[in-house]
Formats: structure tokens, C-alpha cells, sequence
């Protein structure tokens, strides 16, 4: 496919989020307003009475009706706004903005980590049947698949933090004598690696270590028994036969002609997990006090601050219309056969 071909691809796929974004808008909006709790009682206080309450329900606009509330909601999205959060006093766009790269960049780390474990895990396992790196990773996707997260999260803290002590406390991206990096992209590493302060870099990477390796395990096992299972699948195949009857390199049958024909369901497989990250997130960020928009959602929900609830949702709705268009177009330079159709 060449690149107006891609650029049709983009477009087209562009187009078919728009009735999925509207949707997730719709639903979210009316999910928010099923909410137990009344957020203009929260935001007065115990102490305030039934005439404050009303005044400040009048000054949120929940004194309107659901449809008038819904289409000033829609009015405010399509000016980028998306209101401000009861629970901060600041604009969701400010929150999200701050919050992002947090996490951003323990869901980046922790996949790379998965990848550079599950890859290699799953081809030594595919190529060599029933040996003990076969039986590991049978272990390894039996774990992962089967503790929750949050679990995993706690455990590693129990063990690495209180009885070991071989890392630092879980307060989130930074140690309490640490100072952020200036902000370029709010990811603590690069930032850090920018202005030459390596001394923050690895307090940063030493509080990002357990929670990525926790989040890692999560989408280890999925990557590496779909590996695993396709790269079984592949090296079954005629033309692997062919290769090997030809003589050919094994090396050169395993990586040039096997792995990347393998690679095809471990994409659609990493597009998935990384989905299931944005969702896992949440936990993983409440049990390491990791300032992310996770922990900013699960608070926004305790105290029904709609607008946060809201903004958190679309996020991650845009973040997964954007995953899934970049997946479309690795398809297209992995298999040039997969055309605009495809």
C-alpha cells in the first residue's frame, strides 16, 4: 500500500470513530447522572444548608433539566472544554493534561518490559517444545492470566519494599527528596535525560520500576502464549518446511520468514492488552499512589464529579480510536497485502 493508500486507510478509519466517540459521549453523560450522591451537597460541605445546596446545584447547572444539561455538555466539548472538576476546583483539560504523561509513561515502560520478556519467551518456547523454557512459559501465562493485578501490585510492595527493602517507598513518581524535572513532556525520564540530571532519572526509574514490572506481568502472559502459539503454528507450515529441505540458515528461517509471519496476531494481541492497560491503570495507580488519571478518575467517582468522570472516559476513548488506527497502519508495512479493504 502506498501512502495515499495510507492516508485513505486513515481517513476512512477516522471517519468510522466518529459514531463510537458520539456514543461513548452519550452514555457517559447519562451513566454520570445515575451516579448515587448529589455533587452540589459534596462540593457545600456537612455544614451547609438546603439553601446553599440549591444555590451552588443552580451555579453547577444541575438544577436543568437532563436534555438541557445534556446539550450544554455538548456545546462546551466542541469548544475543547470539559468543564471543571468539583473535586479540584480546576479545569479537566488542566487535570488531564498534568495527569497524562504519568500515566502515559508507566503504561509505555511496562509494555516495552512485556514485549522485551514475552517476545523472546514465546519463540524459545515455540522452538523448543516441552523443555524447561517451554514449561516456564506455560508458568508465566498461568500467573499472569490468573492474579489480579492489584494482587500482584500488593504483593511486590510486601515483598520488595517491606521485606527486602530493595526499592523505595510507593508514593508515586518521585522519592520525597527528588524535585521534578522541568516540564517538556511530562514524562519524569526524558525529562530528566534532557536537562543531563541523572540523579532524578534514577530516583524516577526507581519508583517507576515496581509498578511497570507489576503492570508487565499483567499483559506478559497474553503476548507471550499468543507468541508462543503462533510462532507453532508457523514453523508447522509448508514453506517453513520448504525453507528447512533447502537448507537455509535456521536463524534466517526464524526471524526472516517464521517470526514475521507470526507477527500478525501478536499485533491485533499487543493492541488488545494495551487497551486492558488503560483500564488497569486504575488499580495499579491507587496501589502505588501513582499521580495518574487513573487515580484522578476513581477519586472524581467517589465524589460523582461528573465533569472529571466525563473527561477521564473520553480520554481513553480517543487514546483507544488512536491505538487502533496506529495498529491498522503497522498492518499495512508488515503484510502489504492487507489492503485499504482490510
Amino acid at each position: 500500500m502506498g501512502g495515499t493508500g495510507r492516508l485513505i486507510l486513515i481517513g476512512r478509519r477516522l471517519l468510522q470513530a466518529v459514531p463510537s466517540l458520539i456514543g461513548i459521549v452519550i452514555v457517559t453523560f447519562v451513566l454520570t447522572r445515575a451516579l448515587p450522591g448529589d455533587p452540589a451537597a459534596y462540593f457545600a460541605g456537612p455544614a451547609a444548608d438546603e439553601k446553599s445546596i440549591a444555590e451552588i446545584r443552580a451555579a453547577l447547572g444541575l438544577d436543568r433539566s437532563l436534555p438541557e444539561q445534556f446539550w450544554g455538555y455538548v456545546i462546551d466539548l466542541a469548544q475543547g472544554d470539559l468543564g471543571v472538576s468539583i473535586s479540584t476546583g480546576r479545569p479537566v483539560v488542566e487535570e488531564i493534561f498534568e495527569r497524562l504523561p504519568a500515566s502515559l509513561e508507566l503504561t509505555l515502560t511496562a509494555l516495552v518490559l512485556a514485549i522485551a520478556i514475552a517476545l523472546p519467551l514465546g519463540i524459545l518456547a515455540a522452538t523448543r517444545p516441552n523443555s524447561w523454557i517451554d514449561h516456564l512459559c506455560r508458568v508465566v501465562v498461568t500467573a499472569g492470566v490468573s492474579l489480579p493485578v492489584f494482587f500482584t501490585g500488593l504483593f511486590f510492595v510486601y515483598v520488595f519494599y517491606f521485606v527486602v527493602d530493595v526499592v523505595p517507598s510507593p508514593i508515586g513518581r518521585l522519592d520525597i527528596f527528588s524535585l521534578a524535572p522541568p516540564r517538556v513532556t511530562g514524562f519524569y525520564l526524558i525529562d530528566s535525560l534532557l536537562i543531563g540530571d541523572f540523579e532524578t532519572f534514577g530516583a524516577a526509574l526507581a519508583q517507576l520500576a515496581l509498578p511497570a514490572i507489576t503492570m508487565s506481568m499483567f499483559v506478559l502472559a497474553p503476548l507471550a502464549r499468543m507468541t508462543r502459539g503462533s510462532m507453532l503454528q508457523v514453523l508447522g507450515s509448508e514453506f517453513i518446511r520448504t525453507a528447512n529441505a533447502n537448507g537455509l540458515e535456521r536463524r534466517t528461517i526464524l526471524y526472516t520468514y517464521a517470526f514475521r509471519n507470526a507477527l500478525l496476531p501478536i499485533l491485533t494481541t499487543l493492541g488488545m492488552v494495551f487497551s486492558f492497560m488503560l483500564g488497569a491503570n486504575v488499580l495499579v495507580e491507587k496501589v502505588f499512589a501513582w499521580p495518574g488519571i487513573g487515580s484522578f478518575a476513581v477519586n472524581a467517582l467517589v465524589v460523582s464529579d461528573f465533569a472529571a468522570v466525563q473527561g477521564f472516559v473520553l480520554s481513553m476513548a480517543v487514546l483507544f480510536v488512536m491505538l487502533n488506527l496506529a495498529i491498522d497502519i503497522l498492518y499495512t508495512l508488515i503484510d502489504p497485502r492487507v489492503g485499504i479493504e482490510g
